[in-house]
């Protein structure tokens, strides 16, 4: 288990927006250059269900489908970071849901273009982050 990791892990998601306009390397840099270690990286496509299943907690808003569409519409990079106060200080790094009130410099403010589309995805909590990387990561896949 990763539970020994509790609190200095964290997923992160580069969005299909942020994928389909080649920002992939850029965004790993700037989280790289924050302290940041990847643990493990994969690019796969989400279904609608894989989608679904993964949002379920926004299944009663009103951006839901929305947000399943886009987020299966096409490919995503899921990375497992490492740092300690990994959910706090990332969530700093990529500033804010919508682009607009992102501060300078942070990733939402340099790739994202819309609050739909915005560039990145980043755990909300200690326990989120646990239950979302085995939800894109297998234990042998975050230990190999």
């Amino acid at each position: 288990m990763i539970d020994y990791m509790f609190g200095n892990i964290t997923l992160s998601i580069i969005k299909p927006d942020a994928v389909q306009k080649g920002y992939i390397f850029p965004i790993l840099y700037k989280i790289g250059k924050a302290g940041f270690h990847i643990i493990a990286i994969k690019m796969t496509e989400l279904s609608k269900k894989s989608a679904t299943k993964f949002y379920a907690e926004h299944k009663k808003k009103l951006f839901f489908e929305s947000l399943v569409k886009f987020m299966s519409s096409g490919p995503i990079v899921s990375v497992i970071l490492k740092k300690e106060n990994a959910v706090k200080d990332f969530r700093i790094l990529i500033g804010e849901t919508n682009p607009a009130h992102a501060k300078k410099g942070t990733i939402r403010n340099l790739y994202a273009t819309s609050l739909e589309q915005n560039a990145i995805h980043g755990s909300d909590s200690n326990q989120n982050a646990i239950k979302e990387c085995l939800f894109y990561f297998s234990n042998r896949e975050i230990f190999l």
